[in-house]
C-alpha cells in the first residue's frame, strides 16, 4: 500500500503537465481555425461549459460534500475543494458584494499557464476562459445561473488571474407525483 500511496502525487503531477500541455495544444489550434480571438474566446467557453456538466458528476462523487446552503458556501467549495482536486491551486475568494451574489477567485498561480506565450496578434484571447466555463457548466447542473468573466490573467502579465462570479439565479427543483403528472393536451 505504501507504495502506491507514494506514486500517486507523481501521478497527479503527470496528468496535470498532460493537462497543461493538451490545453496549449488545443490554444494554439483554435487559433489556427479562427481568426477573431472574441470566437476562439467563445469556444473555449463553450467547450468548458461542456466539460463542466461532466465534471460535475465525478466532483460530487468524489468530494462527498453536502448541498451548498448560499452563494458562500458554493465560491468556498469551488475554491477550497474544486480547484485543489483538479488544478492543484486553491485560489482566495474575495470581494464580495453586500447582496453576498457576486464575487472574485483570486489565482497567485495559474497552472493553465506552465508553457505559454500569447502573440501579440491576439491580444484579446483569453487564454484561461475554459476555466469560466467549466465552471459555468458545472454550476448549472446543480441549478444555479451564474455570470463568470476572466477580469484578469496572469498570461497578459497582470499579477493575478481574476474570475468574476455573480448568481444571476437559482433554478428551483420541481417535484412532481408520476400518477398526478399531466402533460399539455391531457385531459
Amino acid at each position: 500500500m505504501s507504495q502506491q500511496s507514494s506514486r500517486r502525487p507523481e501521478k497527479q503531477k503527470i496528468s496535470t503537465e498532460l493537462f497543461i500541455l493538451t490545453y496549449g495544444t488545443l490554444v494554439a489550434q483554435l487559433c489556427e481555425d479562427y481568426e477573431k480571438d472574441e470566437d476562439i474566446n467563445k469556444q473555449l467557453d463553450k467547450m468548458g461549459r461542456n466539460i463542466g456538466m461532466k465534471l460535475v458528476e465525478d466532483f460530487l462523487a468524489r468530494s462527498n460534500i453536502a448541498q451548498c446552503r448560499n452563494f458562500y458556501e458554493t465560491a468556498d467549495v469551488i475554491a477550497k475543494v474544486a480547484f485543489k482536486m483538479y488544478l492543484g491551486v486553491t485560489p482566495r475568494v474575495t470581494f464580495w458584494s453586500q447582496a453576498g451574489d457576486d464575487c472574485s477567485l483570486f489565482l497567485e498561480k495559474n497552472p493553465l499557464l506552465g508553457y505559454v506565450e500569447i502573440p501579440e496578434k491576439h491580444s484579446c484571447l483569453l487564454y484561461s476562459n475554459m476555466i469560466c466555463g467549466i465552471l459555468k457548466g458545472a454550476l448549472k447542473m446543480v441549478r444555479l445561473q451564474v455570470d463568470i468573466q476572466l477580469l484578469q490573467d496572469l498570461v497578459k502579465d497582470d499579477k493575478v488571474t481574476e474570475i468574476r462570479m455573480k448568481l444571476m439565479r437559482r433554478h428551483k427543483v420541481v417535484r412532481t407525483v408520476e400518477k398526478e403528472q399531466r402533460y399539455c393536451g391531457d385531459t
